[in-house]
């Protein structure tokens, strides 16, 4: 998924500057208060859908003075019935902080070193054109590695290959086989393959599936008992609110096309989850009030490299921005037919999480309903 920044679901509908570091953790952050959400503009923030940027919306808003929940829309097009509450959704790169978190727990294990290099676990998979990178460059994406190969460029290649599966193993291979972007540590560059990557080394190091050992080491912690990474199965399983991509066609009308069945294989690691809004919000307090990831290693999760212009995200796979004077930490997902994300600060003193069905998910432009949530939710 693209940067953030470019994607524009979080820092650019806020229109915030992004900025780097943040010399607390959750234990020492100082409290700060926070009113109420605001239900009237929450309501009002999802009302009218379906409408031509989304067809649903969920979303949870939480902290120490209050929480609000609600949803809108409708499951599906054809039905016209009312949107899920309680859905199933694609998370898309929310997957990655359960990716760094799963990292992070093998390195309080003393399985994985942060400062080792990739080459040392996965070895031949990048070729002798790399210098080392470091497994915490992977987890900031400040590794240089270029994105791998994928199923097409445009959304009409990709639709087409829908059902195909692309292996995380021959993308990483394909990456691994160019040329660096950058020397390793020297510029940050968010790309899925540094959690291609992550991915493949959880698996080496352990043993075991990833998917295994995320659900054993941050699923089952947090009680993200909703929460699976579905592999080549295309389908959504349990209850959920269809996928649709807005396509226009060349008569100059738009046609809806549902994408909610997709095997989505290669993004593995780094962005193959289907959630919920009520388990992402137990991962983001999990994880900030230390439950998931041990002390040492939890400042990982709020630490942005130094001295790299423009630098924004930690090696807990969240991305730092500012709003009104307030930092957040956030990760937003993006897969056709559905956009998500986690905010909070790091005392939990505002929590946001949302699911939007959105008609054109991997827009570079902000989406109306997105930036109207994210809007209500923070002010």
């Amino acid at each position: 998924m693209r940067d953030l920044r470019r994607r524009s679901l979080l820092a650019g509908a806020l229109a915030v500057p992004l900025t780097a570091g943040l010399p607390v953790s959750p234990a020492s952050a100082r409290t700060a208060s926070a009113p109420a959400p605001d239900a009237r503009a929450l309501r009002a923030a999802i009302a009218g859908l379906p409408d031509a940027n989304a067809t649903a919306a969920l979303v949870r808003v939480g902290g120490r003075d209050g929480a609000w929940h609600g949803s809108s829309g409708v499951h599906d097009l054809e039905s016209g019935g009312p949107a899920d509450p309680h859905a199933r959704f694609r998370a898309g790169s929310t997957t990655k902080v359960v990716t760094a978190a799963t990292v992070l727990r093998l390195v309080a294990e003393g399985r994985i070193e942060l400062a080792a290099p990739v080459q040392h676990y996965l070895p031949g998979l990048l070729g002798p054109q790399f210098r080392p990178v470091g497994v915490r460059q992977l987890l900031d994406h400040t590794s240089g590695i270029p994105a791998g190969d994928g199923l097409g460029d445009t959304f009409e290649e990709i639709y087409a290959h829908r059902f195909d599966t692309l292996t995380p193993q021959r993308v990483a291979a394909s990456a691994g086989a160019k040329e660096p972007e950058f020397c390793p540590g020297k510029q940050q560059h968010y790309l899925n393959i540094n959690y291609t990557f992550l991915g493949l080394l959880i698996e080496r190091v352990t043993g075991r599936s990833y998917a295994s050992e995320a659900g054993r080491l941050v699923l089952a912690p947090a009680g993200m008992r909703d929460t699976y990474f579905p592999g080549t199965d295309p389908r959504i399983l349990g209850p959920h609110n269809r996928g649709y991509q807005a396509v226009r066609k060349a008569d100059g009308t738009t046609e809806f096309l549902d994408v909610t069945e997709w095997n989505q294989a290669d993004r593995f690691a780094a962005g193959d989850m289907i959630s919920t809004t009520a388990d992402l919000e137990r991962l983001l307090t999990g994880l900030f009030r230390g439950w998931i990831v041990e002390r040492p290693q939890l400042k990982e999760v709020f630490s942005v490299p130094s001295g790299i212009t423009g630098a924004s995200y930690s090696a807990g796979g969240l991305q730092r921005f500012e709003s009104e004077g307030k930092v957040y930490w956030a990760k937003s997902g993006g897969r056709y037919g559905y956009n998500s994300a986690l905010v909070g600060t790091c005392d939990l003193s505002r929590t946001l999480v949302y699911s939007v069905n959105s008609t054109d998910a991997k827009s570079e432009d902000a989406n109306p309903v997105v930036g109207r949530i994210i809007t209500a939710a923070l002010k």
